[in-house]
């Protein structure tokens, strides 16, 4: 596992966002590295994981990318594809990053499966910071009380210490990926952070920001059965 930081702002606040239902987290970052001026100011590398890169129009896309943005003083950690398997480890560089950063907080965009949606997707918190607590209540959010979380930000909440911590999570009933869903993740962090960013371009763009994940997906998960096939030949 390397970090690679070219640049170390100071007393950031972290956003983080990977691969779940919905691909919430995802989208979400993918939309805030697109609108807001960011830069990207390093990456990791995970070493003992297969070597695998994804293109798309040209550009390779980073696995794990870390970016800046100077403004709001926000580093944006996420992946474009899925790193099963990898979400210790993956939650073990996000706080090692926080702690050589003297990060602010951590806030984690994700989604919570439901089938009972009627409408707009609803949108819970959790925070380990009762400061926050009351600032999310503010804005008339109820707090999850019931929910599954997998994947980096369950390992990040089990982990977590003294980091300030605090989750954003929106309904959806789907692996597909889901814009209505982070469109609202978006709208709860803009009210959190004063953003002024505005969630509406994600719905106008639902379909490129989709249309993009799903090739990648399809990409990675085509390279991968390829891998499987050609190892397979090897032994037979």
């Amino acid at each position: 596992m390397k970090i690679k930081l070219i640049k170390k702002p100071k007393r950031p606040v972290i956003i983080e966002g990977f691969p779940g239902f919905g691909l919430v987290g995802t989208i979400a970052c993918e939309f805030l590295t697109d609108r807001l001026n960011t830069e990207l100011i390093g990456k990791v590398l995970l070493e003992d994981e297969p070597a695998m890169v994804a293109i798309h129009k040209g550009k390779i896309i980073e696995p794990l990318s870390i970016s800046y943005n100077k403004k709001y003083n926000l580093v944006i950690i996420h992946s474009m594809t899925a790193t099963p398997g990898s979400e210790w480890k993956i939650s073990d560089i996000i706080i090692s990053i926080a702690k050589e950063l003297n990060a602010k907080e951590i806030v984690s965009l994700e989604s919570v499966n439901s089938n009972s949606i009627m409408g707009k997707p609803k949108v819970f918190y959790y925070t380990n910071d009762k400061k926050k607590e009351k600032t999310f209540k503010n804005f008339k959010l109820n707090p999850l009380k019931e929910g599954i979380i997998m994947g980096v930000s369950s390992a990040l909440l089990l982990k977590i210490d003294k980091i300030p911590m605090s989750c954003i999570f929106a309904e959806t009933h789907t692996t597909l990926p889901d814009s209505k869903a982070a469109a609202e993740v978006i709208k709860v962090l803009d009210m959190y952070l004063n953003l002024k960013v505005d969630y509406k371009p994600l719905l106008e763009t639902a379909k490129q920001f989709e249309n993009k994940l799903k090739d990648i997906l399809k990409q990675s998960k085509q390279s991968v059965e390829n891998r499987d096939k050609k190892a397979l030949s090897y032994v037979g």
